[in-house]
């Protein structure tokens, strides 16, 4: 696993983790215990795609407010020899019962992350109107059986062993817990298992470390390895979902479930200078990315200053959100309220996925049959009428999600994604320039300072060069922010790379849950 470093200079700390190498296979995520999950399949004879699917089911329980089962993603598959890239949307879908009279505006601008009227009562962010229907399990069952070599049952073991023993508490899961506490306390399960007589659950008095189990989540996923995965949308799962939804309000059915399906195709392709980058086709961010760095190989020459460079990205970033937000809808979000796993294995087969509930802890709903925290994807669609990206039946919404893997001399070359809603494309944009453009290893790129222009107003880290803030405001408002642990501001990412048959991997330096894992333990 990967060791993080912090120094302090002055008032200063400065936090570093280091970039893990090897000749075997490298899982990065977002919690060290999915990413040691996955780096253990690896060594066990498994593939990139059976690494990537066990850590992301362990990240639901390990880290259930970010992602999980009651939710929805994208991932891609690259093999190492060169041929296609395969896709996969496993993405949340409205009921098919969903109308949009069900949410009337109050007037007014929500208070959450968009900008657009507010719904009576926050129906579309929160509880169980919120909900759609979730794919993430039709999604990694797909995902084992098309590119996998672990059966579905050995897949699900990890977690359950890991829902048995219970969610780590430490500080940070403390502080995690208390953004959204006020949330949590409205849903009698969810404040039951998150909480403490109403407060966050906190390390008892001289432990630096507890467990919470789950049984609730462990019996459910036990029975999806007995029964399969289409237990979850079809048979005893199934039918405990659809009775505590239906008991809250939820419109989704029997129906709703049986006919969820991920859906398979080939990646959608684009350049940048000699790289090749393959993307999800569709409601994602992915085209966003490619349009985006479209601008940018076109406007920033060889040569450019720190300064020049970010206002090339701040105008490629902000042109192509004003275009997204006129054709595709104006879904988007701020937060850390998503998973990434960068996955390359010794074959050099390479994996990306981000799995999302949306907000954190999604809906704040956890169903008390089956231990789910749900997503809250109604949030992803505008309530307004007649507009891109409305509410409608069984509609698919358009998503910030933007998993990508780059190709070199016809071969992959790295995984990349990050969570962070808006924040991701222009995230992963940067540092696919700073690699390219700069020379920057995955190390030397994730500690380099970045901007998001997802907003008009463009937020620069406080650690760039003094003139680059002073480079972007001659274009657009400008606030100078720190690349801190909370609120999250810059997104999330993680990596996977291979170069002459080493492999490395990097994950978000600022936060102390994140890591690399090699296969075989240590850096190589």
């Amino acid at each position: 696993m990967d060791q993080a470093v912090t120094q302090r200079t002055g008032e200063t700390w400065t936090v570093q983790k280091k970039q893990v190498e090897t000749t075997r296979g490298v899982v990065a995520t977002q919690h060290f215990e999915a990413a040691e999950a996955g780096a253990r399949v690896l060594e066990q004879g498994g593939n990139a795609m059976d690494a990537a699917v066990v850590s992301a089911l362990v990240l639901s329980v390990v880290e259930p407010w970010l992602s999980g089962v009651g939710g929805g993603g994208l991932m891609l598959w690259a093999p190492g020899d060169g041929s296609t890239v395969d896709t996969l949307d496993f993405n949340v879908r409205a009921s098919r019962n969903m109308d949009r009279s069900q949410y009337p505006l109050a007037g007014g601008r929500d208070g959450d992350w968009f900008d657009w009227p507010s719904v009576e009562d926050d129906r579309n962010l929160i509880g169980y109107s919120s909900i759609c229907i979730p794919g993430a399990i039709a999604g990694f069952a797909a995902a084992l059986e098309k590119h996998g070599t672990l059966s579905w049952a050995d897949a699900l073991a990890p977690a359950i062993e890991k829902a048995e023993r219970g969610m780590r508490i430490d500080w940070f899961t403390s502080l995690c817990l208390a953004v959204d506490a006020q949330g949590l306390a409205r849903f009698e399960h969810s404040a039951k298992l998150f909480l403490d007589n109403g407060r966050p659950r906190r390390v008892p008095n001289g432990q630096q470390v507890d467990y919470l189990p789950m049984p609730e989540k462990a019996a459910m996923l036990r029975r999806l390895a007995q029964a399969g995965a289409r237990d979850f949308y079809e048979g005893e799962v199934a039918r405990s979902l659809l009775a505590d939804l239906q008991a809250g309000g939820s419109v989704i059915d029997a129906e709703d479930l049986a006919g969820f399906a991920p859906r398979w195709a080939e990646a959608r392709q684009g350049s940048y200078r000699d790289t090749d980058i393959s993307v999800v086709p569709g409601l994602c961010g992915g085209p966003s990315l490619l349009e985006t760095l479209g601008k940018i190989e076109t406007d920033l020459h060889p040569g450019a200053t720190e300064a020049e460079a970010a206002a090339i990205y701040a105008r490629s970033i902000r042109s192509t959100y004003e275009e997204r937000l006129k054709t595709m809808g104006h879904a988007g979000a701020h937060g850390d309220c998503t998973s990434h796993v960068s996955v390359v294995d010794a074959e050099g087969n390479m994996v990306s996925l981000t799995n999302t509930l949306l907000s954190r802890f999604g809906s704040k709903v956890t169903l008390p049959g089956t231990g789910i925290l749900m997503n809250n994807g109604m949030m992803w669609f505008d309530p307004r009428e007649g507009v891109p990206n409305g509410i409608a039946p069984a509609a698919r919404p358009l998503a910030n999600m933007s998993p990508a893997i780059l190709s070199r001399e016809g071969r992959p070359s790295m995984a990349i994604g990050a969570a962070g809603g808006r924040q991701i494309f222009p995230c992963i944009a940067q540092l696919i320039s700073y690699v390219t453009d700069r020379g920057m290893s995955l190390e030397e790129a994730f500690h380099a300072p970045r901007l998001d222009a997802s907003t008009p107003t463009v937020i620069v880290d406080q650690a760039a060069a003094p003139d680059v803030a002073a480079a972007v405001s001659r274009h657009y408002p400008v606030e100078i922010r720190a690349n801190s642990l909370h609120p999250v501001l810059f997104a999330i990412p993680s990596a996977a790379a291979r170069s002459d048959g080493v492999n490395s991997g990097m994950a978000h330096p600022v936060n102390p849950w994140t890591a690399c894992a090699a296969e075989g333990g240590g850096d190589g």
